[in-house]
């Protein structure tokens, strides 16, 4: 399996702070891979150096054979962004927007246009072309502003908290168009804070906190590292937790905690894990 990115020795400091120390990561051609981490921990600003959004004190990144310092031109063209707050313009209909991308990426008319409705058809949004983008609701800015990104037709795909402050249905609509890129493809990069999220989109999940890895692997794996089955339980003034590696041990557990009131017996989540790496809650987006 080939890697479309490959980060080696990644650092980026704010003034006294690191927010990214040392980091090294390969992300496979195709995968859909997924950063997790809290409030802080470094995985937007881990995208943002990847993307050419910001720039990074030392290390070495390089994207589909190009490398970012070397030759950012070409690198850039391989990529498409979307960012957690939609960049498209509020007063222009989806076409526009669409065309307008198109022109920034010097396409002719005849390809643009072929290629607009090619994925105005895949991504449903026919009937919406024409309205402008602020009479949209959150959802269908997001599903629209992927659309632009995906015109001049990147192969890598960076979504950084693409489903934030969506409701649920228009969440679960937007996962359905990260898994059609997915089976289309393209590598996406995702960043989320939503553990539902990552255990149901991503191939791997790299688990990030104070600007380095932490942990990296498949959903099921991570969780199987930790105990694939969790008790849960109140004892005195908080909640605790064990984890094991079957039903019929976590049951045996369970059965000794009968005097401690509301005791829990679940499949163990990506949160469980982080939890246990960190000692803290995963939350917020960084």
């Amino acid at each position: 399996m080939s890697d479309i990115i490959v980060i080696e020795d990644l650092v980026k400091r704010f003034d006294d702070k690191t927010a990214i120390d040392h980091l090294d990561l390969r992300i496979h051609e195709g995968e859909l891979f997924g950063f997790l981490g809290p409030n802080g921990a470094g995985k937007t600003t881990t995208v943002r150096c990847v993307a050419t959004l910001t720039n990074f004190d030392s290390g070495r990144i390089v994207v589909d054979g190009f490398d970012l310092k070397a030759e950012p031109v070409e690198a850039k063209k391989r990529m498409g962004v979307i960012q957690q707050q939609v960049s498209l313009d509020k007063d222009l209909t989806i076409r526009e927007n669409m065309i307008s991308h198109a022109m920034y990426h010097m396409m002719g008319k005849r390809e643009r246009e072929a290629k607009i409705e090619e994925l105005s058809e895949f991504f449903g949004l026919g009937e919406y072309l024409d309205k402008p983008v602020d009479k949209l609701s959150g959802g269908w800015k997001k599903r629209a502003a992927i659309v632009c990104a995906m015109l001049h037709e990147p192969r890598v795909l960076f979504l950084d908290e693409p489903t934030s402050g969506l409701d649920i249905n228009a969440r679960r609509l937007l996962w359905d168009v990260v898994r059609r890129l997915h089976a289309a493809g393209t590598t996406v990069i995702l960043t989320t804070h939503y553990i539902e999220e990552a255990e149901a989109l991503c191939d791997r999940v790299g688990i990030i906190d104070h600007g380095r890895i932490i942990a990296l692997d498949t959903p099921q794996n991570l969780c199987e590292g930790v105990g694939s089955v969790a008790v849960e339980w109140h004892g005195g003034d908080q909640t605790r937790y064990r984890y094991f590696r079957s039903r019929e041990e976590a049951n045996e557990f369970a059965a000794s905690l009968e005097d401690e009131g509301s005791v829990t017996i679940r499949r163990t989540n990506l949160e469980d894990v982080f939890v246990e790496l960190t000692g803290k809650s995963v939350g917020g987006s960084a």
